[in-house]
């Protein structure tokens, strides 16, 4: 491949990182796959993709990596995740979605949730998410304040969408509640690197016109991301008939949230009308399927919605209905249930699949120029993953076997803005130890063990 830097003389340049990998996918620009490659890291950004070779003559490095069969990929980047509730994992699994949130959910968070869990619950996620490869999620839950906590001092980037509900709840009062101190929130965090806010309207079931409408205005006014569950399953989209008249896209639409700013979530039940709005807007949609699968909400037509131009990314929602944050898995799913609901098996090819992990998930988060690609001047954030397991034998093509034989426990290293989050799967900022005794102490308080 061509250097992708500017020369230099005869002098080493003396930079932070230099990463030597056996592939390296950049996702953009498209299929292309690097052999023997290196990335020149500096500051926390990327400032060179070059031969390996070109790169040692260049290049004098304070910490250097050798990465003999691993491929470096972006970050990946979970669009959608409830982080706290990892520690409701398993807790009632195997029941439609209203009843799973009614009878078993809804009552354990009205019991449980407070700063204390969500730090802790958050903490469990992030460390799953880094062992997995992800490097940025975005995160709708109670007590935004304690995730955006744990993000910060773990070193992920991270979207903290705050959760706005009608009524009274673990975190707000009302509505207006919420967005005061979602907006509160977004003031503190508003010259971090790392860390942004946005809107969370839980659902077009829990939210009215007159909220929703304020939020449409302060996004608009703010330019602030608003992510929405909607269309969730056929259920929904039937009640909103019967006591709106209106589809939910076509509410949203009327009350003026769809839009360039809008991330819809799950949108398995839908329509040519539905999609039409979709791609009008400009609004994005985050894919969510094995949680849309384990809870038989539905299937996302992605095919579809990708033939329309739609920026389709992936999350994993909460691990309380996945029952895991692993986006290589994910990412599998998502490959294999595309073939399947259209038909096809061209559809969703490995490298399609990989940019909805990666650049399409920062599209939608509206952090592209950040992260996403691996491209001079964006930030390291970066995953590496090892293809030497007799299982992934004999690598024919790297990136359609790391999208169907490869999973979360395949990476190996993990850089956040050039911080090493993840060194041989060694959790860097996250103590692993404390972390299984909190969650051994969360365990026996639901269950009743202890008070």
């Amino acid at each position: 491949m061509p250097s992708t830097s500017t020369p230099t003389q005869n002098k080493r340049q003396t930079i932070d990182t230099l990463i030597h990998a056996r592939w390296i996918i950049p996702v953009v620009p498209s299929q292309r796959v690097y052999e023997n490659c290196s990335l020149a890291i500096d500051d926390g950004v990327i400032s060179a993709i070059l031969p390996t070779a070109e790169a040692r003559h260049r290049f004098s490095a304070r910490e250097e990596h050798q990465l003999d069969q691993q491929i470096l990929i972006p970050g990946l980047i979970n669009t959608h995740n409830h982080a706290a509730m990892s520690l409701l994992r398993g807790f009632a699994d195997d029941q439609p979605l209203m009843t799973w949130l009614e009878k078993h959910i809804w009552p354990a968070e009205q019991q449980w949730v407070s700063p204390e869990f969500v730090g802790d619950g958050t903490r469990l996620a992030m460390a799953e998410m880094l062992r997995s490869g992800t490097t940025t999620f975005s995160d709708q839950y109670f007590f935004p304040e304690a995730a955006a906590a744990a993000a910060r001092e773990a070193g992920m980037r991270a979207q903290i969408a705050f959760p706005i509900i009608d009524f009274p709840n673990a975190w707000s009062r009302n509505g207006d509640d919420a967005i005061e101190k979602g907006l509160t929130l977004r003031d503190d965090y508003r010259s971090h690197s790392r860390i942004g806010l946005a809107f969370a309207p839980h659902a077009p079931y829990t939210v009215g016109d007159e909220t929703l409408k304020k939020i449409a205005i302060y996004a608009d006014e703010l330019q602030m991301p608003v992510q929405m569950h909607l269309h969730e399953t056929a259920g929904e989209v039937e009640k909103a008939l019967k006591d709106t008249g209106l589809r939910p896209t076509q509410r949203l639409h009327n009350l003026g949230l769809l839009s360039p700013q809008m991330l819809c979530v799950h949108m398995t039940a839908l329509d040519d009308s539905d999609i039409a709005l979709v791609q009008k807007t400009g609004a994005h949609v985050s894919h969510c399927p094995r949680s849309n699968l384990k809870l038989a909400s539905g299937f996302t037509p992605v095919a579809k919605l990708l033939d329309a131009g739609i920026n389709v990314a992936l999350g994993t929602d909460g691990a309380a209905s996945n029952n895991g944050l692993d986006m290589l898995l994910e990412t599998n799913t998502a490959a294999l249930l595309a073939k399947a609901v259209s038909g096809n098996a061209d559809a969703l090819p490995a490298h399609q699949a990989l940019a909805m992990a990666t650049i399409h998930g920062a599209r939608a988060l509206g952090i592209d120029d950040v992260t996403g690609s691996i491209e001079v001047g964006k930030a390291a954030d970066l995953c590496a993953i090892d293809l030497s397991e007799l299982e992934q034998q004999p690598l024919h093509d790297p990136l359609s076997q790391l999208i169907y034989t490869a999973n979360g426990h395949h990476v190996r290293n993990v850089w956040v803005a050039g911080k090493l989050l993840l060194r041989d799967r060694r959790l860097m900022t996250l103590n692993e130890e404390e972390l299984r005794q909190r969650v051994g102490v969360w365990r026996d308080r639901i269950a009743g063990r202890t008070t």
